[in-house]
């Protein structure tokens, strides 16, 4: 389905005039215990998105009463929300089939671990492609005249070929620290199936990550834009630096929610929130306008950081899962804040079955998973506002490729499982 086409459906019959936000009856910035916010405000945190076609819950602390408000002259209609992955769903497969030529290899046994994650069936939801590709469309507009004498040389005539690359360059990353991380966690499963490390052993997951680093560099290279290749470049430094500090870290540093969200920044935002940048500079749009792109990635809600879903019992779980590899992530760490004796448990290491029950316990007691939501609130507000602070427009494709953006934000945090 064309993205015009999706437009036509979803979109109300009269033409935009203006660009789209969301509203909460509930407050984003009336928090307790404003710390861990003043924290954020300081490092370029974002949090890792995971597969999101699932079950969503209408219904969270922060997010009561979500609808759209679509500005028409002076008045406003609400709008249903879209599903942003519906839009760009023949571009997706179009995209998955370049990925799975892209990563041909001469050796069957590399070829057949490279392609391992990119099959048929296991390819996950995209999520990063469906951004990057919602996100060229909301910055496809006039650009300044002297913007565009500046990149004239470096944007080919076919502009959507090139971000669709970015798109491609950026899932292959993803991948290949998905490969990555497997073997550094020892872990058994991926995507519903045996991990890659499991099935094909260690040596093997680690070179079809490094396989997949290469051509995604290759075709980096291809787009001989020197800004472009410093920023995905950085992308990988930052996954090596994340992982390296998650795996030296000191016991000062584990309870440190600076510490945590500046890893944890390294390890996930890094790479959506300058493949969001790519895009706008590719298409030749201004410093300003780029930095709005890198915000929206930089803000847009990843699971590694909040770490939560929708019940208190599977959130409680899923941080006890992480605190056996000796990682506290958001949640246990506001709980301590609250019961500075829930640190002494968590430093115990869980060996005693009863331990498991005194953490939950304490966590159920303290404000750790509202202010876990609370936090994601806020950022996915920060999200909504650097899309709604984009320069206006009143192209049709525009205004619902950045309402898509919109409620992607609202998408992620409120997700059931």
């Amino acid at each position: 389905m064309s993205l015009r086409c999706a437009l036509r459906r979803f979109s109300c019959k009269s033409r935009f005039q203006g660009h789209a936000r969301f509203f909460s009856t509930g407050s984003y910035s009336s928090f307790s215990n404003r710390k861990p916010l003043e924290i954020c405000s300081r490092f370029p945190i974002g949090l890792k998105v995971m597969d999101c076609r699932e079950t969503y819950c209408w219904g969270s602390h922060a997010f009561h009463d979500v609808r759209y408000q679509i500005h028409h002259d002076n008045s406003s209609i609400a709008e249903e929300p879209l599903d942003p992955f519906s839009l760009v769903a023949d571009e997706l497969l179009i995209l998955a089939n370049r990925l799975r030529s892209m990563v041909v290899a001469e050796v069957p046994k590399l070829a057949s671990a490279a392609e391992y994650f990119f099959k048929l069936g296991v390819e996950g939801k995209r999520f990063r492609p469906t951004v990057l590709l919602l996100m060229a469309s909301a910055l496809n507009m006039p650009i300044p005249k002297s913007a565009a004498d500046s990149v004239f040389e470096s944007v080919s005539k076919d502009l959507r070929t090139r971000q669709q690359c970015i798109a491609e360059i950026t899932e292959m990353i993803h991948v290949a620290s998905l490969l990555h991380d497997d073997v550094l966690d020892d872990a058994d499963t991926r995507r519903g199936i045996g991990s890659l490390n499991f099935v094909m052993g260690n040596k093997l997951a680690v070179l079809a990550g490094d396989f997949l680093l290469s051509r995604a560099c290759v075709a980096l290279a291809s787009l001989k834009n020197t800004e472009v290749v410093t920023l995905l470049a950085t992308v990988v430094e930052h996954l090596v630096t994340g992982e390296t500090m998650q795996m030296t870290t000191t016991p000062e540093q584990r309870y440190s929610m600076e510490y945590y969200l500046q890893k944890t920044y390294y390890k996930t935002a890094s790479l959506i929130s300058n493949s969001c940048k790519a895009i706008a500079l590719l298409a030749g749009q201004t410093a300003e306008v780029s930095m709005l792109a890198f915000d929206y990635g930089r803000n847009l809600l990843i699971d590694d950081v909040l770490d939560f879903t929708g019940t208190s019992a599977y959130l409680g779980k899923g941080s006890l899962s992480d605190i056996r590899q000796g990682i506290v992530t958001a949640p246990i760490l506001f709980a301590i804040e609250e019961f500075p004796q829930l640190r002494t448990v968590v430093d115990r290491g869980f060996d005693d079955p009863s331990d498991i029950d005194l953490a939950l316990e304490y966590l159920g007691k303290s404000r750790g998973i509202q202010r876990t939501r609370e936090l994601a609130a806020q950022h996915a507000q920060i999200a909504a506002e650097a899309i709604d602070s984009l320069p206006e427009s009143d192209d049709e494709d525009v205004l619902i490729s950045r309402r898509a953006l919109v409620d992607l934000t609202h998408r992620v945090i409120t997700r059931t499982k």
